[in-house]
């Protein structure tokens, strides 16, 4: 029953879920962060070999109305990018989950337990059901995913260090693009492959001499000073309704550092040099735009006060051990 591990195993099906909250009902929303491995379990437990694995995120200006004390440092509200012609987009969020499984009906039986449990506290303001692709790829047709780290690399680009006051936490991005497909459908393979960086087919990386400085995987590709690259996780998961004609990828990254996100959607939306977007991006719009805290298991269980509530006798902050 994995609760607050963007590091497991990526389920085939995956709910999105984005949630405001009510005025005066900070006290359930508290109450319901503490019981969510139980609702978890309650449906994991009748299927184990399902992976059902959920992630919980807090929005900033929730945390503020939850939480006295210290805050996550990199937590704010997620900061519009206005590029010359694209924008991604700020749009609200106090709670976000992330719920994983290799089976859809997990996944709903979760997040309908979720919003039962919600209802009358909070509401729902973007849902997205997302599933795997293919062999792993997005809508556009190419693997999505390739340089994700993996193993110990994972964890450290994900989980705050030990030496950290929210330890074991993780800062988490989300975007809803929707793709016009039938645009890019009209762009010849080798036209597409210049826009993502990669062969389609073999998903192989363009040398750095042949790849177009404004392709997709030139403009993520973030360096530190000695030239080693810095790493997010992302889980993406493809979406699509066919009524609607609406369909795309819900981006989701997952860092210890969210600055490297931030940083990887000024060079997409902004461009380098100024003006030189991802190509993709005229093909794919960034329709939600949210930033999340997910904090440690630990953290859930062992809640700091309310604000204007007492501090404890200890003089402690209520925090207890965050590492996870």
């Amino acid at each position: 029953m994995p609760l607050q591990q963007p590091t497991g195993t990526a389920g085939a099906s995956a709910y999105f879920l984005v949630f405001t909250v009510r005025p005066g009902a900070e006290d359930a929303i508290r109450d319901f962060l503490a019981g969510l491995p139980d609702l978890t379990r309650s449906v994991s437990f009748r299927s184990p070999n399902q992976d059902l694995a959920t992630v919980v995120g807090i929005g900033s200006q929730l945390w503020d109305r939850l939480y006295a004390g210290p805050k996550p440092e990199q937590l704010h509200p997620f900061r519009e990018v206005r590029g010359a012609t694209h924008t991604a987009v700020s749009t609200p969020g106090d709670l976000f989950f992330h719920l994983r499984s290799s089976q859809q009906d997990q996944c709903f039986s979760l997040a309908k337990l979720i919003g039962d449990t919600l209802r009358g506290h909070a509401d729902v303001i973007d849902e997205v059901h997302g599933f795997r692709y293919l062999d792993e790829r997005d809508l556009l047709g190419f693997v999505d995913g390739t340089a994700n780290p993996e193993g110990a690399d994972a964890a450290a680009a994900v989980f705050l260090p030990a030496d950290d006051p929210f330890a074991g936490g993780s800062y988490v991005i989300v975007q809803k693009y929707l793709h016009d497909l039938d645009a890019w459908g009209r762009l010849s393979v080798a036209e597409q492959e210049a826009a993502i960086g990669r062969t389609k087919l073999e998903d192989l990386e363009f040398a750095d001499a042949d790849k177009p400085s404004n392709s997709h995987v030139a403009l993520n590709t973030i360096e530190d000073a000695n030239g080693n690259e810095r790493d997010i996780l992302r889980d993406n998961r493809s979406f699509g309704t066919i009524g609607t004609q609406e369909w795309g990828t819900y981006f989701i990254g997952y860092a210890a550092d969210v600055s490297i996100t931030e940083t990887m959607l000024e060079r997409m939306f902004l461009g380098v040099p100024e003006g030189n977007h991802d190509r993709v991006l005229d093909f794919s719009t960034a329709h939600t735009g949210s930033l999340f805290f997910v904090p440690s298991l630990d953290f859930l269980g062992n809640q700091p006060p309310r604000p204007g509530a007492e501090t404890p006798a200890d003089g402690s902050l209520g925090i207890g051990s965050l590492k996870q």
